[in-house]
């Protein structure tokens, strides 16, 4: 698929994964993909295959955090705070927007305005392939799991806390 084709947003993320060696096409969806269970029925696979590209905030420092998880998780503040060293929060849609250069629920993990400390949820590889937003909220791309830690330099841990 060529590029041209692609909106601006999604044309960004395919340059960006062509740049990274990712042999993959960004695809548009008819449906939404805006949230993980909305992405894992547009493409037909499990909740827990969808990289969702999630924006947080440093309490103190103001840095942008980037943490990729499993579709089927709930990221842990607590646990992404011993991570990162400092008290996290949720960014704002305003603040999200800035860093990455992407609206939320189109947050792709790679191709952003601002390079953020990145931190991806052991779960996904879990998986041989994944899926993940690509620029917008119909956009999307699929890919090996194991390319995740390479593509965005990434630190693999787990984000949540294991019963």
């Amino acid at each position: 698929m060529s590029e041209s084709f692609l909106p601006a947003s999604a044309a960004r993320v395919q340059a960006a994964l062509d740049a990274a060696g990712v042999q993959t096409l960004v695809v548009e969806m008819p449906e939404t993909t805006r949230t993980a269970a909305d992405a894992a029925k547009a493409v037909g696979c499990e909740v827990g295959q969808i990289a969702k590209s999630l924006i947080f905030r440093g309490v103190s420092s103001g840095d942008a955090i980037l943490v990729i998880t499993s579709g089927a998780n709930r990221v842990d503040e607590s646990v992404m705070a011993q991570a990162v060293g400092e008290r996290i929060e949720k960014a704002s849609a305003d603040f999200a927007r800035e860093r990455s250069g992407f609206a939320i629920g189109g947050v792709p993990p790679v191709g952003h305005a601002t390079p953020m400390r990145t931190f991806i949820d052991q779960d996904l590889l879990r998986y041989d392939r994944i899926w993940a937003a690509a620029g917008t909220p119909h956009a999307v791309f699929q890919f090996s799991a194991f390319e995740l830690p390479r593509m965005t330099r990434g630190s693999v841990i787990a984000v949540t806390q294991k019963k």
